[in-house]
This record gives C-alpha cells, sequence and structure tokens, in this order.
C-alpha cells in the first residue's frame, strides 16, 4: 500500500496537532512536516516535496490562498486540500481556481476526513454534487503551467539532468541524498511542467534543449565503463 508524505499548514498549534492524530490513525498517511504561515508552507514544500497539503484559507503572512496559488505555479503534482472553519462558497471557489483539489470543514468527523483524503490522493474527489458541478462547470482544476524548461527549478534541473544521463531513480536519490520518492514527485512535477511523458521524451527534450551537463554525462560514461 502506498504512503502518502502530508504537509499540514494551520497557524493553530492545537488545530495541527488535532489533524496530525486523524491522519495517525490511517496507515496510508504519514505527517512529514508542520506549517505555521502561508510563507512557511511555501518553502517546507520545496524541501519536502510531499504528496498532499492541507491547507487553512485562513492564516497569517500571505494566507493559504495565496500559498496554495504559489505553490501550484510552482509544484503542479502536488495536491491540496483546503481546511477550514467555514463552508464560504467565495473563499472555496478561489482556492479552487488557485489549484486546490477539495476543502474539509474542520468539525467533520475523523472518519469522513480519512475518507474524504483517500478518495483525493484516488482521484475520485468526493465533492457534493452541487459543488462538483460548479467547479466542473466554471473552474480548471488546476493552474496551467508555463511550457519553458526555464520554470524548473535548481532541484528539478539537476534531476533533469541526472535522468537524461540515464540514472535511475534509486541513484538519483542516492546522489542527492533524498528519497525515491521525493525524486518520483520531482520527476511527476517536471513532467508537468514541460507537458511531457515520460523518462524518454524527458531525455529527448534535455538533449534536444543542450541541458545535460557534461560533468554528469562523464560520470555516467565513467560508472557504465
Amino acid at each position: 500500500m502506498n504512503t502518502f508524505r502530508v504537509l499540514v499548514a494551520d497557524d493553530s498549534a492545537h488545530a495541527r496537532e488535532a489533524v496530525t492524530e486523524i491522519l495517525s490513525a490511517d496507515p496510508a498517511f504519514e505527517v512529514v512536516g508542520m506549517a505555521h504561515s502561508g510563507e512557511e508552507a511555501v518553502s517546507m514544500t520545496e524541501l519536502l516535496m510531499p504528496d498532499l497539503i492541507l491547507m487553512d484559507i485562513q492564516m497569517q503572512g500571505i494566507g493559504g490562498l495565496e500559498a496554495t496559488r504559489q505553490i501550484k505555479l510552482q509544484y503542479p503534482y502536488v495536491k491540496i486540500v483546503m481546511i477550514t472553519v467555514s463552508d464560504d462558497v467565495t473563499h472555496l471557489f478561489e482556492a479552487l481556481k488557485q489549484g486546490a483539489q477539495g476543502y474539509l470543514l474542520k468539525n467533520l468527523s475523523p472518519s469522513t476526513w480519512l475518507e474524504y483524503l483517500r478518495g483525493i490522493m484516488s482521484d475520485e474527489a468526493p465533492l457534493s454534487r452541487e459543488l462538483a458541478t460548479q467547479i466542473l462547470r466554471e473552474f480548471p482544476l488546476a493552474p496551467k503551467s508555463p511550457e519553458h524548461h526555464e520554470t524548473l527549478t535548481a532541484r528539478e534541473r539537476e534531476i533533469l539532468n541526472w535522468v537524461a544521463s540515464g540514472l535511475t531513480n534509486k541513484e538519483i536519490a542516492a546522489e542527492l541524498k533524498i528519497s525515491d520518492q521525493t525524486v518520483k514527485n520531482h520527476l511527476k512535477n517536471i513532467l508537468q511542467k514541460l507537458h511531457l511523458e515520460n523518462r524518454v521524451q524527458l531525455t529527448r527534450y534535455a538533449l534536444e534543449k543542450g541541458l545535460v551537463s557534461r560533468r554528469q554525462g562523464l560520470f555516467q560514461k565513467l560508472k557504465k565503463e
């Protein structure tokens, strides 16, 4: 069974602890980080590359909506679910416009939370019929990413180089001292940003654009010898 790595973003310590306790009841979810502001949520996403972010709408600083916008622009692969005490349609629609996959009310039961989040991670998104209809009619599920490789982060460019040099996910993880899953998340993100489907297309793209460094190409040649 896959384990989904979760970042919890809420400016209330009590709320962060409560969410963590709910998720601890399901082995499918592992809380890997907690952020207390929108700014911290953005920086921790780059650091941790989570599969799922539970984002409070009302937070100090830039807030959950702006944090969601920034994260989805740079990391379109990650799924974001807004957590809120109110089902204010205006805020929820704005969050969905910024790329969030759904929302959870804080007063729902733990079992409802877990069932909903499992649905989100399996791309089933169990929304109410009314909300789902309105979303499909009026809003995209995620913002479109720029098509050029200039949008890649420094870490993504590094991983792209290694992929084009022929390294496996495990080998890249060892080189960069990160987990295999983090490499996979970076690759999903790179593919989405470049509108490519697989490693073969990614390698061809990197070679055509001259994005493979000589150092890494030499490393791979020596490795094979």
